[in-house]
Order: C-alpha cells, then sequence, then structure tokens
C-alpha cells in the first residue's frame, strides 16, 4: 500500500466506498478520520449511515480541523482513511483559517505519517464558476489542495459513476 493515496471523484461518485475497500484490502488495522460535522439532521444521519456502513472493524476518529493530533492517535501498523479534503478545507475557510498556510501544515502531517493514508476529496472544477467569491475562493484553494495531494501520492485514483479510473500508479488487484 502506498504510503500517500488520492481518491477524487465528484458528489456521489462511489470515492468514499473504494478508498474503504482500499484501506480494507491493506489487511491492516482500519482508521477512519472524519472530517463532517454534524450541524444539521441530514448531516447526522449521513455520518451515521456511512459509520454504519464501514461496521465495527473500524476506530473511527472525528477530526473537522485537527488533522494533526488525528494522524498522531493512530496505529502506526494500521492504515488510515481521511474522509475528506473537501469537508475538511469548508471547515477551514470558515473557521478563518489562512488556507494556503492550513494546506502546507496538511501537506507536511501527511508525510510525517508513520501509516498510509488514503485521503478522498471532490473534484469541484468541472462545473460553472461560482457566483459568489467565497465560493470562487473555496474552488480555487480546492483545485490548489488536489493538485498538491495528488502531487505526492503514489496512487491518484477518480471515480464516476461508481467506476474507477487510474490517474497515476496501479490499482491493487481485487478491488472492483
Amino acid at each position: 500500500m502506498p504510503a500517500l493515496s488520492l481518491v477524487i471523484g465528484g458528489a456521489r461518485s462511489g470515492k468514499s466506498r473504494l478508498a474503504e475497500r482500499l484501506v480494507s484490502a491493506s489487511g491492516r488495522p482500519r482508521t477512519y478520520i472524519a472530517t463532517a460535522q454534524p450541524f444539521d439532521a441530514e448531516m447526522q444521519e449521513r455520518i451515521a449511515r456511512h459509520r454504519d456502513d464501514r461496521g465495527p472493524d473500524w476506530t473511527t476518529l472525528e477530526a473537522p480541523l485537527d488533522i494533526a493530533s488525528a494522524l498522531a492517535a493512530c496505529d502506526p501498523a494500521g492504515a488510515i482513511l481521511l474522509d475528506c479534503a473537501t469537508l475538511w478545507l469548508s471547515n477551514a475557510l470558515l473557521a478563518g483559517q489562512n488556507l494556503d498556510d492550513a494546506t502546507q501544515a496538511l501537506l507536511d502531517t501527511l508525510e510525517t505519517s508513520p501509516a498510509p493514508v488514503v485521503i478522498v476529496s471532490n473534484e469541484v472544477g468541472w462545473g460553472i464558476v461560482p457566483e459568489n467569491a467565497l465560493a470562487r475562493q473555496f474552488r480555487d484553494a480546492q483545485g490548489r489542495l488536489n493538485q498538491k495531494i495528488a502531487a505526492r501520492a503514489r496512487l491518484v485514483i477518480g471515480v464516476m459513476a461508481g467506476l474507477p479510473f487510474t490517474l497515476k500508479g496501479s490499482l491493487p488487484e481485487g478491488i472492483l
């Protein structure tokens, strides 16, 4: 399993499910670092459904912003799924963090992880140009974050309509 992998796609593309299969196929103890925050009932249901789908063999750490502390708490012999970079970036933006500094800190943290990490992220650049400045700032920052993670990752997989396409590296046998 590569030290860093990226699974990227649009909303409801199947990227999280594929990332879970990658981590599960490693045969290592599994940790899920969740960046979502349950601000409303719909999001609470979504989080509960994801947790139920993963099953009891996963350790879940909630880390809407502090990925470094979550990674430090992980089993170095395990495999980590960070789901997702998009929500983490949204959290950082809404918390008023400097996105360039926060992105660099995240990248530095990932490089020091003793366990392999699979990151899920959304591709947000294929749609129309957002109408407001905050949305454009987010879209641009997400695109830059995805590029920086992809440059460091040894495996990058796109997912569309539930089907993976390898952008960098090789998809492990038996993942489909």
